[in-house]
């Protein structure tokens, strides 16, 4: 079993950024690829970066790519999320997750509970 836990999530402004971040634990081995997908009231969870287990491939959303960066610390047993000219539309519950990269996402096996972000304008 992996556990994750993000941290890092909290209410800026439009335009400011925020880095979150996520402690893995548990069986990990740090060989899993990592991820982060989000959700906002109403909509379906969604795919927002993944980063492979060396940290060599990393996949974006569309809608992310250029402002959202993914890094991970295999020493820490982390992965991070910068995210930098954030929108109104970015504001979600950002969920770290691990597993398969498939198609150039992330196939999550384990899931975190969740951080809020919240862009005011």
């Amino acid at each position: 079993q992996v556990r994750l836990v993000e941290s890092g999530g909290g209410l800026v402004q439009a335009g400011d950024s925020l880095r979150l971040s996520c402690a893995a634990s548990g069986r990990t081995g740090m060989s899993y690829n990592m991820g982060w997908f989000r959700q906002a009231p109403g909509k379906e969870r969604e795919f927002v970066a993944a980063i492979s287990g060396g940290g060599g491939s990393t996949y974006y959303a569309d809608s992310v790519k250029g402002r959202f960066t993914i890094s991970r610390d295999n020493a820490k047993k982390s992965v991070y999320l910068q995210m930098n000219s954030l929108k109104v539309e970015d504001m979600a519950v950002y969920y770290c997750a691990a597993g398969p990269i498939v198609l150039r996402t992330l196939r999550p096996d384990y899931w975190g509970q969740g951080t809020q972000v919240t862009v005011s304008s």
